[in-house]
């Protein structure tokens, strides 16, 4: 499970509210690389500038985004991805 406190520094941070929902997605430093994030929500994670892991570079702006976010962190092989970011 992702650990907040583990957190990449580059991660957007932050938490932002959608349909109610209080929503803040991060990725930790057991981060391979694998790109599976931004596959499943390109419009969210990304490859970080040092090209040795991913971040969410935006914290979603509607359901669809917040939706592809969590599948994104179910598939994460290495549980790197968090959604307890404030």
């Amino acid at each position: 499970m992702a650990d907040f406190k583990n957190r990449w520094e580059d991660n957007v941070g932050g938490s932002v509210v959608v349909a109610g929902q209080k929503v803040g997605f991060y990725v930790d430093k057991e981060c391979i690389l694998c790109s599976v994030c931004s596959d499943a929500a390109p419009n969210n994670f990304r490859m970080s500038d040092a090209e040795d892991h991913d971040i969410c570079f935006k914290q979603p702006e509607n359901a669809d985004e917040v939706a592809q976010c969590r599948e994104a962190a179910s598939n994460c092989p290495v549980e790197a991805i968090g959604e307890d970011g404030n």
